[in-house]
């Protein structure tokens, strides 16, 4: 795949971006399908505080959904909203300032069709001045009503100035002026700017600004402030109309050009008593006085204001007392003249000091910032999803300053009035619901409220019985980058809540382990997914009533890489210079380059070539000096490499050394206060790297001498810094210097400056209240660090009371330690607790309270109502109720199921068998045990957990699992195999897990390039441990499948193979009886079957062999086997000829019997050449047929009964390929 070349700017995608935008996509488990009865949702309000266009048609926004969806219909209002006639239960409706809004009587007024969005017609006769009020929507269907926020309607004004004539401004050079805008008052406030007659704004600085208030402040006027036309505009935006004010004329004048009318209004000191201009320390235009106070509301942004008048002009410099700015929420605005704090909170309040200074002194002024709250959400009722028989709560917790009140309504109407619902029960914040029934289904309302406003949310109650449902698309594709996160979906719906599993592959085992996160919502996560990690994934929800599963593919692709950055260049003006950004990607990832120069997109000029993997920059020119940056993006990865290009006008010089910088020197300490002090130095030398910033540090040597410690950090073009101190510290400073290479060496320390001492400004962090035994409180707290203490004699005072008893404080006053115990306290209950610290100069301020417990003890009581049901034969649930909360007697930590197997019910037999264990977290009622073992008999308890331990045991329940399938046979053996028929053995299952029904045994044949042949099926008794199977063909290899059946079904299954064999010798036949011989014949060595084969091979080695073997022939004697057949007479046999050396004739019956066990041929005797050849066919293939040189038998011919099975390679038989065949059964 050829990259894509860009030369565009564009904004690079990272991958936490895109997981987080991942993440926000994902479904959530509560949402109700649309196709499903669900009580009304809004889904769409106009806001609360709605200032409409008094010109415009007014439209007031009501959008809702639900299962039948609400709509507009006809019907009859009761009195009460929540008692309605059949024909008004899907409806909107509204209400205005608290009474029903009938639509229908007033012509102006429409609903929108399907909707309950009100839509007023201004524009063809209507004022909106009837209507300002206070509107409130109701959205209902047959499952509850939802209702909206109260949505105050006010038409927007604009009014016009009032005509007013201004005198002239005369004013001396060097006073303060102020000239006051006083805008009509609008609604919403106008956004106030000063312009001259040419619609130009007028300049603004540290000497001229506008206030908060829109008047122009003036610290001092200069000539250049002359001018008629100062004035001063307002901007209503919701009419877009602009209003101004009459021009204001300021005239300045100096002592040198005074007329005669300006003087006559001068007193002769004003002439003659002072200078021209005379200089003049701050003074505070506004806010004036010394203090003054100021309320903002969390969330908002707090705006401060101090402008002085002075000469020179004064600069305006914040300081919170007591503690500092927030770094990342403070702005200065109007050349810091303006404190902005974004998104105050509670720990904002506190005093404010602005202090304006200039060559001839300072003044200050200090507001009082106090932060209340509207009420805010800190756990906000969610919708809940129950089935039928289930519990759940609705909980609505918020918080404010003050407090918020909280009100329960449900589908509208105050709970005190609604109708009344058996299985709810409201507890302050919470409404718990028990045993809950398809009426139980409604939509309750919350409201949380206090002085500054309130908050409403809506929550349904949806009772409803459905099996599980994914609503992921069925196998979805994901792509991820290598060693990155993978988020699989599984957005999943079901009544009762459906437990969800992952699976690889469509068969695979459950995923478990801590490779794997399991979200809530369904999602599987792989927080480094690998090249193993592709492949199928299995989603699977189960609940009471089903289960359904999905698939979803994950593909691994490679990292994009640049494996050729581009470099640093110094090319001489009017050259030409290259920039080389070489990738490697995966293939199927089609990669976009883009090229950047100082982070911006390329000159549009013909001069910049980009190529497939290079920027050429043709005849290059000092204003192409900067970074370029080579940016390579794909549509799941991103990566870039930058490079600096530098024109000269010279040869380029020897490369430059670059080094850290040297060590700032010469530290001077200025402005010594208590609480702070100012601190300079001069740099060290750069090293050709411009030093970015400087570190500040600072050495405790009262407290913790020889250790220094980040105090703070500056830019680099800075060389002083302002630093705070706190008490009773001996400070020393040094200062590090910062740039691209690293860190100096630190600077010499400055002179030692002691802070003086002061009562502590904080206290202890971190405070807890754990008992560790049931009569304790054990209250521990993080120390303060030495330069914290602010003094001498550091202490704290350590004060608890019993929560909700209305004790006294108890205090006691302990040294510098860690910990302090109250003893003798009941039993797990909730303390308040706080400590403070003090030393030998005070207090520190009053701290906050925390909650803390007492010591936990064994819970007291058991769980009761153990119920098991069985689900299949290896998997139970469990359910309890759960035990009340004042047995706990400590933290609820969950239950704890023991269970362990009785016994199987197949073997009948009882062993010991290990208790098994499962935990369940919180205050769960039921919890599933997996892993049983079928047909078994169990038992089980359930104990309640806290944090001291487990309290006692429930009665002990029984329960059993049903029949599974069989665990495959033990093993299976073939033996005796004949020319049609083979023997198989069998042990039966280990595992049972049940009562055995039959055996299913299925063969068939293989020839030699392992096609099969037919399959044959045969039913064997669960009784039979052995079969005989005939009616096979000979010579053929067979493979079997064997397995064993319950009622459930067939377990799983053994395979073997096996052969026939060839023909009649392979088979053993029973020794010749006593009283009987057997002639023996001499055979040559070279004529056995296993020897053939081997000269077969080996040519020569015959030739040779069968030459030996005619020497020793010709040489050898006779063999005695006369004197064995008269040991051993046999009427059958023929006696031998002694004369000539030959053997009787022997009938082809006896030719094939085996040669009687124990005899031997002497070797000393020879065999003539007609008999040394029956020799050869009589013997050759016989059963332990083997000699020695000279003629003579190395082993003993044995003889095997019938009835004993072949031992495979155990066989004392010579190889031979029969035995081949049949060395693997």
């Amino acid at each position: 795949v050829q990259p894509k070349i860009m030369m565009k700017k564009m904004s690079i995608p990272t991958s936490k971006t895109s997981l987080v935008l991942f993440l926000c996509q994902i479904i959530s488990a509560l949402d109700v399908p649309l196709d499903l009865s669900q009580p009304p949702t809004i889904t769409q309000q106009s806001p609360k505080d709605y200032i409409v266009d008094p010109r415009e048609n007014i439209v007031i926004q009501c959008e809702a959904k639900g299962k039948p969806p609400p709509r507009l219909v006809t019907y009859i209002f009761f009195y009460f909203m929540y008692k309605c006639s059949w024909t008004c239960r899907n409806t909107f409706s509204w209400t205005r300032n608290g009474t029903h809004f009938d639509i229908d009587k007033d012509a102006q007024v429409t609903m929108k069709p399907n909707s309950g969005t009100l839509v007023i017609n201004i524009m063809n006769g209507g004022k909106a001045e009837a209507y300002e009020g206070v509107y409130q929507c109701t959205a209902r269907n047959e499952r509850g009503a939802a209702i909206s926020n109260n949505i105050v309607i006010r038409p927007s004004r604009s009014p016009l100035w009032t005509k007013e004539k201004l005198e002239p401004n005369h004013v001396r050079e060097g006073d303060s002026l102020v000239l006051h805008c006083r805008p009509p008052v609008g609604l919403p406030p106008p956004i106030i700017f000063w312009m001259d007659n040419a619609f130009q704004r007028l300049p603004q600085s540290e000497r001229v600004s506008q206030g908060l208030n829109g008047d122009l402040y003036f610290s001092n006027v200069q000539p250049e402030d002359t001018r008629e036309d100062y004035i001063c505009y307002a901007r209503f935006n919701h009419t877009q109309t602009i209003q101004q004010k009459q021009p204001i004329s300021v005239k300045v004048f100096s002592m040198d050009s005074l007329n005669d009318t300006i003087a006559a209004n001068l007193s002769d000191t004003d002439i003659y008593g002072a200078k021209p201009v005379t200089e003049r320390q701050p003074v505070l235009l506004t806010p004036t006085g010394s203090t003054s106070t100021k309320v903002e509301l969390r969330g908002n942004v707090l705006l401060l204001e101090c402008i002085a008048a002075g000469l020179p002009t004064p600069v305006i410099r914040w300081i919170k007392e007591g503690g500092e700015l927030p770094a990342n929420r403070t702005f200065f605005e109007n050349f810091k003249k303006t404190l902005k704090i974004i998104d105050v909170s509670e720990a904002d309040s506190g005093n404010y000091k602005c202090i304006a200074r200039n060559t001839l002194g300072s003044a200050h002024h200090v507001i009082s910032v106090t932060v209340k709250a509207a009420p805010y959400w800190i756990t906000a009722p969610r919708n809940l999803v129950l089935s039928p028989g289930e519990d759940g709560t609705l909980i609505c917790r918020a918080n404010g300053n003050p407090k918020p009140s909280i009100s329960w309504l449900a589908n509208g109407v105050p709970i005190a009035i609604a109708p009344e619902d058996p299985s709810r029960k409201v507890d302050g914040d919470t409404i718990i619901f028990s045993h809950v029934q398809e009426r139980s289904s409604a939509v309750y309302q919350c409201n949380a409220s206090n002085e500054y406003g309130y908050l409403l949310s809506n929550a349904f109650v949806n009772v409803l019985a459905e099996p599980p449902r994914i609503l992921t698309p069925a196998n979805k594709l994901y792509q991820v980058i290598a060693d990155s996160p993978a988020l699989l979906d599984c957005a999943y719906f079901g009544s009762p809540k459906p437990e969800i599993e992952w699976f690889k592959g469509v068969k695979g085992s459950i995923l478990r382990g801590n490779e794997y996160i399991f979200h809530d919502n369904g999602t599987l996560e792989i927080p480094v997914a690998q090249k193993n990690s592709a492949g199928t994934y299995t989603c699977v929800a189960r609940n009471e009533l089903g289960k359904i599963q999905n698939e979803v593919q994950l593909e691994i692709k490679d990292p994009t890489m640049i494996i050729k950055q581009p470099e640093y260049k110094v090319i001489q003006r009017y050259g030409q210079v290259s920039f080389e950004c070489i990738i490697k990607h995966d293939s199927t990832l089609l990669p976009t380059i883009t090229w950047l120069k100082d982070n911006d997109e390329l000159p549009d000029d013909d001069r910049f070539l980009v190529g497939k993997d290079n920027l050429t920059i043709m005849n290059v020119t000092d204003k192409d000096d900067g970074t370029y940056t080579c940016i390579v993006n794909t549509t799941l990865d991103s990566v870039s490499a930058s490079a600096v290009l530098t024109v000269v006008a010279a040869p380029p010089t020897p490369a430059i050394i670059y080094a850290r910088p040297n060590p700032p020197f010469d530290l001077e300490l200025t402005g010594q206060l208590e609480r702070s002090i100012d601190l300079s130095w001069i740099p060290g030398d750069e090293n050709n790297s411009p030093i970015t910033n400087f570190v500040i540090e600072y050495e405790d040597a009262l407290h913790e001498p020889g250790v220094w410690h980040y105090q703070t950090e500056v830019p680099g073009t800075q060389t002083t810094v302002h630093l705070k101190l706190s008490p009773y510290v001996n400070y020393s400073f040094r200062v590090i210097a910062v740039n691209k290479i690293g860190r100096s060496q630190p600077s010499e320390p400055s002179e030692q400056y002691l802070t003086k001492s002061a009562s502590p400004d904080e206290n202890p962090a971190n405070v807890q209240g754990i008992g560790s035994e049931p009569d304790n409180l054990v209250i521990t707290w993080e120390p303060l660090k030495g330069f914290q203490s602010n003094g001498p004699g550091l202490q704290y005072k350590v004060s608890w009371r019993q929560k909700d008893v209305d004790d006294e404080w108890t205090s006691v006053i302990v040294a510098n330690v860690s910990k302090y115990i109250v003893s003798g306290t009941p039993t797990f209950v909730p303390y308040e607790i706080k400590v403070q610290a003090l030393n030998d100069l005070g207090y520190a301020p009053e701290p906050s309270e925390v909650i803390g417990h007492s010591g936990e003890d064994l819970p007291m009581v058991a769980p009761g109502n153990v119920q098991v049901h069985v689900i299949n034969s290896t998997l139970a649930k469990v359910h309890w109720d759960p035990v009340p909360l004042k047995t706990v007697r400590g933290h609820l930590q969950g239950y704890k199921v023991y269970y362990w197997k009785v016994q199987s019910l197949s073997r009948r037999s009882r062993r010991h068998v290990e208790q098994k264990i499962l935990t369940f977290r919180g205050n769960k009622t039921f919890g599933m045990l997996p892993g049983l073992e079928p047909y078994s008999s169990y038992k089980l308890n359930v104990r309640v957990v806290n944090g001291k331990g487990e309290g006692p045991a429930s009665p002990d329940k029984v329960f059993r699992t049903p029949e599974g399938v069989p665990s495959s046979p033990s093993f299976l053996k073939i033996t005796n195999p004949t020319l049609d028929s083979l023997t198989l053995e069998w042990g039966s299952p280990t595992h049972p897990n049940g009562v055995l029904t039959s055996y299913t045994l299925k063969f068939q044949p293989i020839n030699n390039t392992h096609e099969l042949g037919p399959l044959v099926e045969i039913r064997i008794p669960a009784n039979e441990s052995s079969l005989i199977l005939k009616n096979l063909n000979y010579s053929t290899r067979y493979k079997f499948y064997f397995n064993a059946q319950t009622s459930v079904g067939s377990g799983s299954q053994i395979t073997e193979e096996a052969v026939t064999i060839m023909d009649e010798a392979g088979i053993l036949r029973p020794a010749v009886g006593a009283g009987k011989a057997m002639a023996s014949r001499q055979v040559d060595i070279a004529t056995q079957g296993w020897f053939i084969g081997l000269m077969c091979a080996v040519a020569l080695l015959i030739l040779i062999l069968l030459i030996v073997c005619f020497i020793r022939r010709n040489k050898g004697g006779k063999y005695p086997v006369k004197e064995k057949e008269d040991a051993h007479a046999d009427p059958e046999i023929q006696p031998m000829k002694e004369d000539d050396g030959t053997f009787g004739e022997y009938s082809d019956a006896e030719d094939h019997k085996p040669l009687k066990k124990g005899s031997r041929t002497p070797s000393d005797r020879t065999v003539k050449k007609e008999d040394s050849d029956d020799s050869l066919v009589d013997y050759g293939e016989g059963v332990n047929g083997q000699f020695n040189e000279d003629g003579s038998f190395i082993g003993q011919y044995s003889g095997k009964k019938e009835k004993e099975p072949a031992e495979g390679n155990e066989s004392s038989e010579a190889p031979s390929p029969v035995n081949a065949m049949n060395s693997f059964v």
